[in-house]
């Protein structure tokens, strides 16, 4: 059996992820492909334990040791689900993955993005999304859509969040093959269909292109 795709959607807190990954798998599914949709970090038992440490606003770690947690959780949702989905012809969409980690460790907290892309890779054994959409979106925008209270990460300073866009927006334009800024701005409806363009071209390539 062929293997399936994998796409992740990336972005600020507030962008949409959540909404967009499941209209993109209800898309795909009436297209009539098999879709399995996970978060990172979580998606399996371990990861859930890690997401509950990672965003619990009461709990105080350095940077490298958030860094190692979600690579941490991220390993195991690799191996445990998103491969064997792969592996099975199944397409993957995951709420985040390693780009958040050099985004948001590395382009805004200060740790080299190279060193945290090798220990990524380490963490995935080389996987890597045949896209990944960020939503892209101004921190105050990302603020007033957010919901709930804040977590961990979330409550950070409005600085930090504007280096978090920035670092998406710098990988996006060195990756532009695998990268892609989408507008977060635009009506719902909107993004999703830019969303949908770009993976429609995806699955017409032949499978040694999109790996």
């Amino acid at each position: 059996m062929p293997k399936g795709s994998f796409i992740s959607l990336d972005g600020l807190d507030g962008a949409g992820k959540s909404t967009q990954c499941r209209l993109l798998a209800e898309w795909l599914r009436a297209r009539g492909h098999e879709v399995v949709q996970c978060s990172d970090p979580g998606g399996t038992e371990i990861g859930d334990l890690l997401r509950g440490v990672l965003l619990d606003r009461r709990r105080h770690m350095t940077l490298a040791c958030e860094a190692f947690l979600f690579l941490a959780s991220r390993a195991q949702l690799t191996a445990e689900v998103i491969r064997p989905a792969l592996d099975a012809g199944r397409s993957v969409i995951s709420d985040r993955f390693t780009l958040a980690n050099i985004v948001y460790q590395g382009h805004a907290g200060g740790i080299d993005p190279e060193r945290l892309r090798a220990t990524g890779w380490i963490a995935t054994d080389g996987l890597e999304p045949d896209l990944t959409f960020v939503l892209d979106l101004p921190p105050e925008l990302a603020l007033e859509r957010r919901r709930g209270p804040a977590d961990r990460v979330e409550s950070r300073s409005a600085e930090f969040h504007a280096r978090v866009r920035a670092g998406f927006r710098a990988e996006a334009e060195r990756r532009p093959d695998k990268i892609i800024l989408v507008d977060a701005s635009q009506p719902l409806e909107t993004v999703q269909q830019a969303i949908r363009q770009q993976v429609a071209a995806l699955l017409s390539r032949p499978r040694a292109e999109s790996t």
